[in-house]
């Protein structure tokens, strides 16, 4: 019997990477990408499976660089819905083959290290997709800092700081202490930019008035909340000269801030998610609860005006990458859920305890493909590559290079292949009770995901084929985008 040349063919597709489109054919060995091949010229080359993509488009497998999963309560009562075998089991099936995740460090917590070892604890062995940790770092003590080094060692080149919540809320000094060390050793610290003092302060002039509905929320976080903290996080990061990306962007005047900074050759990177895409105010403003559905922070903004600018956002290169930011809470449970802060003294809840957070691991890239409005080599660019990029992985992950990349694919249906159809959250494969884009109608879902050559998802046959612990922890290097302008260390005598 002959030997199989290849291990699998995907044929007749649409390949789109970043930097091209093309009909191409694609061969893989063992895990990796062999062969990307004009259609039709690999002959009859004999292979264990093969493909046939009818047209589709064939594309790096996703990856998405936000992602909480099976965190400790770290404030209020919300306690994750997912954990690593259900959240990644949800991300595959919507065509995302690579995670980035938080390993959260606690303020009563002084080291980095132990934190990442109780992360790895929880997802070794239970993963269906790829996946890696920012830490976030939330007691930036001795301690802390002189273990950045040793987090580059263990394969991690990226955390998380706040300006906000008092349970993870830096002050400025200490973000400057995890700036400065950040850029000496090549870490880029993702900052979530909103004003603490000014959240605060306002939610008590809502309390004083004796407004508590979910939709208050939004109220709590006002966009200069977001624009003023944008502003500072860059102003703190061109000081050390270190590369920073703003995280979950929803605010148009807090992305031209981003804009201005990338325009003066700063590296200043930016992400936004759906729920700024396709959510807005009024999806908090529902009768009795059901808003609390969409509270997440910062909130959806004011309507179609917005996510207008933030689409362009995505296709002009101010945003770097489109990421879910999947925080998911089950709805409908008093104990763990959004509803635990329903009481006799609440009836709808109080917003500012409702557990923070919406799910959308699984529809991130459907939602954003369907909405037809990203030219396919920057839909490729800001849903899989540039999150590669930025936080070390390219080419392994984020490309479709022979011989370096890993074979993860996602391929869809070519347009006369597919029926548009409803949203409903019957259909995800997460944790959770409830989408925020239920009834959406929607153009496109993965036909196939492919993860290091195993086909993980196949919607026509089989639907969840992928095996719970396939999934493997990935070591990253240095981001391969732009770093500090400076290459000389950082001398105060400078100012």
């Amino acid at each position: 019997m002959a030997e199989f040349e290849y291990d699998l063919l995907v044929l007749n597709g649409l390949v789109v990477t970043h930097d091209e489109t093309g009909e191409f054919d694609i061969a893989v060995k063992g895990s990796k990408i062999a062969k990307v091949v004009p259609r039709g010229s690999l002959g009859e080359v004999k292979s264990k499976k093969t493909i046939d993509a009818k047209g589709g488009v064939v594309m790096p497998g996703g990856v998405d660089a936000h992602v909480h999963l099976d965190e400790p309560a770290l404030f209020g009562k919300g306690e994750s819905a997912d954990n690593y075998e259900t959240g990644t089991r949800s991300a595959i099936c919507g065509g995302t083959t690579t995670l980035i995740t938080f390993a959260p460090q606690r303020k009563t917590e002084p080291s980095l290290l132990a934190a990442l070892e109780a992360t790895h604890a929880r997802a070794r062995d239970n993963c269906y997709s790829d996946y890696s940790f920012h830490l976030i770092c939330s007691n930036a003590g001795p301690l802390a800092i002189s273990e950045f080094s040793a987090l580059r060692q263990a394969g991690i080149s990226s955390l998380k700081i706040y300006m906000t919540y008092e349970a993870l809320q830096l002050a400025d000094s200490e973000i400057l202490d995890v700036l400065f060390e950040a850029r000496k050793q090549k870490i880029v610290t993702m900052i979530h930019a909103e004003n603490g003092a000014i959240i605060d302060w306002t939610i008590k002039k809502l309390e004083e008035k004796n407004l508590f509905a979910p939709k208050y929320h939004v109220t709590s976080h006002p966009p200069v909340a977001e624009i003023e903290a944008t502003y500072r996080a860059i102003s703190l990061s061109s000081f050390i000269d270190v590369p920073i990306l703003i995280v979950h962007v929803s605010s148009p005047s807090a992305a031209k801030h981003i804009s201005d900074a990338q325009k003066k050759g700063l590296p200043v990177y930016a992400e936004t998610c759906p729920q700024y895409l396709f959510l807005t105010r009024k999806d908090l403003d529902k009768p009795g609860f059901e808003g609390a559905k969409c509270v997440c922070s910062p909130p959806p903004r004011e309507g179609e005006q917005d996510h207008e600018v933030i689409w362009r956002g995505l296709e002009n290169g101010t945003f770097t990458v489109l990421s879910s930011d999947h925080c998911p809470f089950l709805y409908d449970n008093s104990e763990i859920g959004k509803k635990s802060v329903i009481s006799a003294e609440y009836p709808n809840g109080h917003f500012k305890y409702i557990p923070n957070g919406c799910p959308g691991v699984e529809t991130r890239m459907a939602l954003a493909l369907s909405a037809n409005r990203l030219k396919l080599q920057k839909f490729v660019e800001v849903t899989s590559t540039n999150a590669a990029k930025l936080y070390g992985l390219y080419p392994r992950k984020g490309a479709l290079i022979p011989g370096e990349s890993d074979a993860d694919m996602t391929i869809w249906y070519a347009e006369k292949e597919m029926q548009e159809f409803e949203l409903k959250n019957e259909m995800l494969h997460h944790n959770v009770d409830y989408t925020p884009y239920e009834g959406r109608t929607l153009k496109q879902w993965p036909r196939y995901t492919v993860l290091r050559g195993e086909v993980v998802w196949a919607r026509d046959d089989g639907g969840l084929v992928g095996k719970k612990g396939f999934g493997e922890f990935l070591k990253r290097d240095v981001s391969s985008l732009a770093g500090s302008v400076s290459q000389e260390g950082w001398d105060v005598e400078r100012f």
